[in-house]
């Protein structure tokens, strides 16, 4: 039997096994597409063609040679188009022709990971190898020797680097690199949709100082970006570069027949919604292909499920001393060589199947495989799809399965297929102009270069951030440049992950002491919490001492089958009402709010069915900032219309608060720890305690009186968490009508009978008659019938 017949034996195995519990919800079939081949333009440098066609490139795919008119044409280029379909090429081509034509030429690209990075390194060394031409390509990051650094600042024409470098390691010292931004023609951004939320948002900044340092050295350069499919490519390219962008996201790659597979674990517990464990069903769904000899990546969600399915199918398919290595695990954390020797093994078809975390979702060459396997839902549809389309390349049939956990995001996802494979909703947001932000980078590039009066900071007007830095002895104006004065090196005390420098830092006690992370203040109450299983790169690890005071948390490793949220007390204060728009009864609101956070305590969820196993108080001290936020007001004709009664429709509120926090990172691209969530009365503005807030520590009788009188008015707000906010609750304010209809589709797909982890939470926590409320608030909003 050939491959394409096993692999179809394999999915018609699987049907049967899901047969009896409804478990597939979609089998999608992708048909094999054309390639649209074009010759290679005339203008570009013949032995460049030459040994491109060397490499087994006879032609360009159509948008290749889009993005190559595009470019030549002077202007910036964004390239959307599906895994593997030579995204590279689209900037390879013009910066190697640019420097076999200029030899002078520079070029700078970013990479938002070592692995990747090498990747492309090796890629470049290939092409260059058949040029035989001295074009040299150097990896410039925290892994680079001292001795080395010297020469590359001197003689490298591509320098491959990742933001964090160029940020602490190249633009504070760019008279080191005088030669690079004298002649710098091009700037690669790859792998655009990475760089959204606070991250994204420092990288706009990055890119503002480095285009500063380029212009002072007399060179313009363009930029050449690619991105997965995203729903707002272009705007998002114009917003990080503060330039108009082209975009390119016609594919011509051709692509082989692709099984997309929907699966959901059956329902073992109708009555609390609990299923099986995905991870399980994930080994089970892996075993039925790998026992057919199908090559198969298992994507897992965090290293230690990774480990955990690396052990299943080991146990599962290595059979004997003979096949021992047959299953690997992938992973951040494992040596560099062991890594590649992993990849070679799966490119040369040795390894039959790996477990990965997502340090294989970007763009490493691992050669064709037949099946990807994705245990649990990665959180994004553009993550979703690069994942998939590790499997299957130009040619033949290749398969995809989803296996969707508990949580109502990935339940969602498998309930509305149509959803996912429609043009793609998430918009990668990001918000350079957050003040917090916005002010550590004018701080570095004062540092890097002197501002001039008038002088604007990408779009932005600085004059009173830069009065401001001079009343705090930052800066001094002397005629009319603004110089830096202070002693403090900046960029090094500004992480691109969070948004103030006034961070916690992690402290591994596991052996020896080590640092292993620093955690913005906002985040650190609520995630290093004394007892809070705190994971960094899917390690595990207990937190034994919170020292506020020290801004320090040590953590010790380990290995338990439950994470851990807290339950936090917030009071939030609506300061100023940017928009406002009608639903058609009720109304939802877009501005800025005050927000006071008190953690209280401390739940234990269980990894694969998201109930409740535990839980533990707290007594923190209250963290307070202004951000934006979203919320939806439900009037009191309608909320005190509802038939049930108070303490029934205040479990309805809880639980539709639950649904929209959950279902609201399936249109923004962000985690749900991005945004906060609370109940508010909009008469009295008071804030509505947690749910899990033990009796002892209730607000007194008189402020709890407001949301059992006659005129509440329910507010849900869902706000950033983020001091000053990163653009996600403009983003939801502006598609609010989506979300609710989200929301009422995930509780009338949902199975249970009164409530579970896949829609308005578990019933022993949401309470009775949590779901029925909820989805007649939504319906009563909509308008959407009964």
């Amino acid at each position: 039997m050939n491959k394409d017949d096993r692999l179809l034996k394999a999915i018609d195995t699987l049907r049967q096994m899901a047969a009896g519990h409804d478990s597939i919800t979609a089998i999608k079939y992708l048909p094999p597409q054309p390639g649209k081949f074009v010759e290679y333009p005339p203008d570009i440098h013949p032995r460049l063609v030459e040994a491109l066609k060397k490499k087994g490139f006879s032609s360009l795919f159509s948008h290749q040679q889009e993005a190559w008119e595009k470019v030549r044409q002077g202007k910036n280029v964004v390239v959307v188009t599906p895994t593997a379909s030579g995204k590279t090429l689209c900037y390879n081509l013009p910066v190697l022709d640019c420097i076999l034509r200029h030899p002078s030429g520079r070029a700078i690209y970013l990479f938002p990971t070592k692995a990747l990075s090498q990747d492309q390194r090796a890629e470049l060394d290939e092409t260059i190898e058949l040029l035989q031409e001295e074009i040299r390509i150097f990896t410039y990051d925290g892994d680079t020797p001292q001795d080395a650094r010297k020469a590359i600042r001197a003689q490298g024409h591509i320098i491959i680097t990742n933001p964090d470098m160029l940020h602490t390691g190249i633009l504070p010292h760019h008279t080191k690199w005088v030669k690079l931004f004298e002649n710098l023609k091009y700037i690669v951004i790859d792998e655009l949709h990475n760089y959204r939320g606070v991250f994204g948002s420092h990288v706009a900044n990055v890119i503002r100082r480095l285009k500063r340092i380029a212009a002072f050295y007399g060179s313009k350069p363009q930029f050449i970006l690619s991105t997965a499919t995203i729903a707002n490519p272009k705007e998002m390219a114009e917003r990080m570069i503060e330039e108009p962008v082209e975009l390119v996201d016609q594919s011509g790659a051709p692509s082989g027949e692709k099984y997309f597979i929907f699966y959901t674990p059956p329902v073992i517990n109708p009555y609390l919604g609990i299923r099986r464990s995905y991870i399980n069903e994930a080994r089970r769904v892996a075993g039925i292909f790998l026992n057919l000899g199908l090559q198969t990546i298992v994507f897992a969600q965090s290293r230690l499920l990774t480990e955990v399915l690396v052990t299943y199918l080991k146990a599962d398919i290595e059979k004997s001393l003979k096949d021992e290595g047959l299953i690997r695990g992938y992973r951040g954390g494992y040596l560099p060589l062991k890594r590649r020797e992993i990849e070679k093994g799966l490119r040369e078809g040795k390894i039959l199947g790996v477990v990965s975390t997502n340090a294989l979702e970007l763009g490493i060459d691992i050669g064709t495989l037949d099946v990807a396997v994705l245990a649990g839902y990665p959180g994004t549809i553009a993550s979703t799809w690069q994942r998939a389309g590790r499997a299957g390349r130009k040619a033949g049939r290749s398969a995809a399965v989803l296996v969707a956990s508990s949580a109502p995001l990935d339940q969602f996802i498998v309930q509305h297929p149509d959803y996912f494979f429609s043009s793609s909703p998430e918009m990668a947001l990001i918000n350079p102009d957050n003040p917090s932000i916005l002010l550590s980078h004018i701080q570095c590039a004062a540092f890097e270069l002197p501002f001039e009066d008038g002088e604007k900071f990408g779009s932005m007007e600085i004059e009173e951030i830069l009065k401001m830095l001079e009343e705090e002895q930052m800066l001094h104006h002397t005629g009319n440049k603004w110089f830096w004065t202070s002693e403090a090196y900046p960029a090094d005390a500004i992480s691109l992950r969070s948004i103030s420098s006034d961070n916690f830092v992690v402290v591994d006690i596991t052996e020896k002491p080590r640092v292993i992370a620093e955690v913005d203040f906002s985040s650190a109450l609520t995630t290093l919490h004394p007892k809070a299983i705190y994971i960094c790169e899917g390690e595990q690890y207990f937190v034994e001492e919170f020292n506020y005071e020290q801004r320090k948390a040590y953590v010790r490793k380990t290995e338990v089958d439950y994470f851990t949220d807290a339950i936090d007390y917030t009071n939030v204060k609506i300061l100023d009402v940017f928009n406002q728009q009608d639903l058609p009864q009720g109304w939802v609101s877009h501005g800025e709010v005050h927000v006071t956070t008190r953690v209280v305590g401390f739940k234990k969820i269980k990894f694969h069915t998201m109930e409740n196993v535990g839980s533990g108080e707290l007594d923190l001290p209250e963290n307070q900032m202004n951000t934006t936020s979203f919320w939806l007001t439900i009037p009191a004709e309608i909320y005190q219309t509802l038939p049930f009664t108070s303490d029934q429709r205040i479990n309805g509120l809880f639980g539709l608060s639950y649904l929209l926090h959950n279902v609201a990172p399936l249109f923004l691209m962000c985690d749900r720890h991005d945004l906060g969530v609370a109940i508010g009365d909009n008469l009295t503005g008071q804030s509505m305690p947690p749910r899990e807030l033990p009796r002892h520590r209730l607000p007194d009788d008189e402020k709890s009186r407001a949301f059992l009188s006659p005129d509440f008015s329910p507010n849900i707000f869902l706000y950033d968490r983020f001091p000053g906010g990163i653009g996600l609750s403009p983003a939801l304010f502006e598609m609010s009508a989506s979300l609710l209809r989200a929301c009422l589709e995930t509780i009338d797909a949902c199975p249970c009978e009164s409530g579970c982890p896949s829609c308005v939470g578990p019933v022993r926590e949401s309470g009775e008659k949590a779901k029925p409320v909820a989805r007649k608030i939504l319906q009563q909003l909509l308008l959407a019938g009964t």
